[in-house]
């Protein structure tokens, strides 16, 4: 919705088209859930929802929405707006419009606040879609989910973050292992990818397989992303195999495309491990997942069988 460039009040579940051939490419390579919401046109972009790559709507395919405000930094906002002759132009203005926006939804919060503790003598605040979506953030119900590549705007991301008080995952993380000692002295999570696309963007030119494997061995708990469709979503366990085969560690690997994946965005009560109580979601698979041959045999999700593997011997 690149018209404005806030835009909290966006939500991903009435964006999701339930019978995209993708989610039944994502169920048949083993990815039994995904995270989606709005791209990163704007500064804020609105809110992202967890769900199942198999349903009859996305009302039966959620696990839990919101589950993060998207934000953005760097290159996308500036270059979308520059061509508007529109403020943000400049990182500079990136931060300032977030930082302004989070300081009128805390203003708006704390009115609220005051006016649910004397109704009787206050009057009623003019209500705000925008900053009412921004209170779950400012009251720690789910995080900033912040697009930044360069090591410049991950850590503008994270003094932003810090000033308010917020939680934040990391997302692309480009440059992360430039900064790693930072990362890991912060114990913020971050999400890499996508690890199969080229240089396309300025921002783009120190990305380096080895950025998961690096992050991973100083601490930092990694999940990785295919960014889809930038990398097909069906191709996760390649961009963990890539990671593997640069430096990462196998079961760190496979932690950060399950258990890690889920833990930061909050859905590991449900989903992420074989344990009981959480959703029956399993794969299984002819062999090693890190391995490229191969092949997923089954796929289960909420205890069905929604893929199996038709053979031919």
């Amino acid at each position: 919705e690149s018209t404005d460039p806030v835009t909290p009040q966006l939500r991903a579940i009435d964006a999701v088209y339930h019978a995209d051939r993708a989610f039944v490419e994502a169920y048949e390579g083993g990815v039994t859930s995904v995270v989606t919401g709005p791209g990163s046109a704007n500064v804020i972009g609105g809110q992202f929802a967890a769900v199942k790559t198999f349903g009859r709507s996305v009302d039966e395919m959620i696990i839990k929405q919101p589950v993060a405000m998207k934000v953005a930094f760097g290159e996308n906002p500036k270059t979308v707006y520059n061509e508007k002759h529109q403020s943000p132009m400049t990182r500079m203005a990136t931060a300032a419009i977030l930082r302004e926006n989070l300081f009128k939804a805390k203003e708006y919060k704390e009115l609220w606040e005051e006016y649910k503790k004397n109704t009787a003598e206050l009057d009623k605040p003019e209500f705000d879609f925008k900053l009412e979506a921004l209170v779950q953030v400012l009251n720690g119900e789910i995080p900033l989910k912040a697009h930044a590549h360069r090591a410049d705007d991950i850590i503008t991301a994270m003094r932003i973050a810090k000033e308010f008080n917020l939680n934040i995952t990391l997302d692309h993380c480009t440059e992360g292992y430039l900064i790693k000692d930072i990362l890991a002295e912060a114990g913020l999570p971050v999400i890499v990818g996508p690890m199969l696309t080229d240089r396309s963007k300025i921002e783009l030119r120190n990305q380096n397989l080895k950025n998961p494997g690096i992050l991973s061995k100083y601490g930092v708990k990694v999940a990785i992303m295919t960014d889809h469709p930038c990398v097909p979503v069906q191709h996760l366990c390649m961009c963990a195999s890539l990671a593997v085969k640069e430096g990462m560690e196998p079961k760190e690997a496979l932690k950060a495309i399950t258990i890690n994946a889920a833990e930061i965005v909050g859905i590991a009560d449900r989903v992420g491990s074989l344990e009981k109580g959480k959703d029956a979601d399993i794969v299984i698979y002819d062999g090693n997942p890190l391995e490229m041959m191969t092949k997923v045999q089954k796929t289960i999700i909420n205890g069905t069988v929604v893929y199996e593997r038709v053979r031919n011997d």
